[in-house]
């Protein structure tokens, strides 16, 4: 009688990547010392570019956010000069991606302002800024430039609506109204014809920017949406959020069908 062998190897391939840790950088190459925002707004509170890091901080009496030369890493002097303009705490920051001196903020007194930052970085407290912008009527959770029109920047509001605002002009050029709630989150494929938004209604929407228009719409109510982006040029979508059970999950999307092609567990 012939014995037939069994083999126990998985018939997978294992990852390469599953034995691999990241390495905390040493001290030296650190920022110490910064009081980080407590505010509970969902978002990085944070931005970086070649030249410098903002990050928002906690402080009374209005909103401020620090800029730090990236090659100034260390301890951070507890007097730091900071950019304090706003009124109320500031929600988002994010560099102009054509100029690396502009960085526009938007808080929770209804502006978005945008800032120039010297050469070196600040000096001294910076609270005039170059541009204010008013058009929300409640507070501004996100800012996103246009990835390819320079002096194209988009905010959105917890009106829910997200304003698209010409620099030159110094005002807003149109208005996108097709939420019923709060926008979570927007992303931009790499030209800017097509804006991604996730919202708090469990919709998430794929945009024409230039006419407003919904292109594609998908409800998520068995993968509740935080996060959107866009994977390049390869149409499609990837997100992050929480299952009906309250599991974390991320989710591949078709850009035209709207439909979930891969979700996961996490």
């Amino acid at each position: 009688m012939a014995l037939t062998k069994i083999s126990w190897r998985p018939t997978y391939r294992s990852s390469k990547f599953r034995n691999v840790y990241g390495k905390a950088g040493n001290r030296e190459q650190c920022f110490d010392g910064i009081p980080i925002t407590r505010n509970v707004h969902d978002n990085h509170f944070c931005a970086v570019n070649a030249k410098f890091l903002a990050i928002v901080t906690e402080t009374a009496g209005g909103g401020s956010f620090l800029v730090i030369p990236v090659n100034k890493a260390g301890r951070i002097d507890p007097h730091q000069p900071k950019v304090c303009g706003h009124q109320g705490g500031v929600l988002d920051i994010k560099w102009n991606p054509f100029i690396d001196n502009i960085i526009a903020s938007c808080s929770e007194d209804c502006s978005v302002r945008i800032w120039e930052i010297p050469e070196g970085g600040l000096r001294r407290n910076m609270s005039e800024a170059v541009l204010e912008l008013y058009g929300h009527s409640r507070r501004v959770g996100l800012i996103e430039w246009h990835p390819t029109c320079s002096g194209i920047l988009f905010s959105a509001g917890y009106d829910f609506k997200i304003l698209i605002w010409n620099l030159e002009v110094g005002g807003p050029v149109k208005m996108i109204d097709c939420h019923s709630d709060v926008v979570l989150c927007m992303s931009f494929n790499t030209d800017g014809s097509l804006l991604a938004t996730s919202c708090k209604d469990k919709h998430l929407r794929v945009i024409e920017p230039r006419s407003g228009k919904v292109l594609q719409e998908a409800d998520c109510k068995s993968h509740r949406v935080n996060r959107v982006v866009f994977l390049g040029n390869m149409k499609h979508l990837v997100t992050t959020g929480v299952s009906r059970w309250n599991t974390r999950q991320v989710a591949l999307w078709d850009q035209v069908s709207s439909l979930v092609i891969y979700q996961c567990l996490c």
